[in-house]
């Protein structure tokens, strides 16, 4: 089985759950989200505010791929890039940190690790990026075992990541809330740290030559 994680683009945002492509939860302040769904310009407000974050700031999102079909996926973005931030008792985002600000897995794949591969990933991405901190609002109610995981239902009514499912992967919680904790994952602690020793001994294993030449007899002169 394959696994890969690429940036999510406007020319591979067609593999996103259609219930992704329609959210605009994080994106649009409520009202201006009413205003989208009335107008049935969704879609179009989620194009947009992809775009507009790649121009800006550069990749905001990125798709997990199993066997080369989307198993899932996660967005995120400065704090003033993400409208619905502020709405959170627990706010603001720390001014070093990027929010995550969605993850979803496919059902197909629940529970076989792909919410903690794409978290991986994003940590990769930022840590190259030089960002410093991953943040995020975590939904502190009782769930489902699967949702627990990082799979909500395609009519979840929320969009909020179980606090439980983001302690799993390393986060901290930095701003406690009976409902909605601000959590906080750290890019030199957490995945990070593995990738580096993994590269670092990757580097060293190449360094060194094995030769099967037999060893000179003693006393007898290095070869020329």
């Amino acid at each position: 089985m394959s696994r890969e994680c690429v940036g999510i683009t406007l020319d591979n945002i067609e593999e996103l759950p259609k219930g992704c492509r329609r959210c605009v939860y994080w994106e649009l302040p409520p009202h201006l989200g009413s205003q989208a769904e009335e107008f049935g310009t969704l879609e179009l407000e989620k194009e947009a505010w992809v775009s507009g974050v790649l121009l800006e700031w550069g990749s905001c999102g990125r798709i997990a791929h199993v066997d080369g079909v989307p198993a899932g996926y996660a967005f995120y973005a400065p704090p003033a890039a993400v409208p619905r931030a502020a709405a959170f008792p627990t706010a603001p985002v720390g001014a070093d940190a990027v929010l995550l600000c969605g993850l979803h897995v496919v059902p197909d794949f629940a529970e076989v690790g792909i919410g903690r591969l794409l978290v991986q990933d994003v940590v990769r991405d930022l840590s190259r990026r030089g960002v410093k901190a991953l943040e995020a609002f975590g939904d502190a109610a009782d769930r489902p075992r699967a949702e627990a995981h990082g799979r909500t239902p395609e009519d979840s009514p929320t969009c909020v990541l179980p606090a439980a499912f983001l302690r799993a992967v390393g986060f901290k919680t930095v701003a406690p809330h009976h409902r909605w904790p601000r959590l906080r994952l750290e890019m030199r602690t957490g995945f990070s740290w593995k990738e580096d020793v993994e590269a670092a001994i990757a580097q060293l294993l190449g360094s060194v030559t094995v030769t099967t030449a037999p060893a000179a007899p003693v006393g007898a002169p290095a070869p020329r």
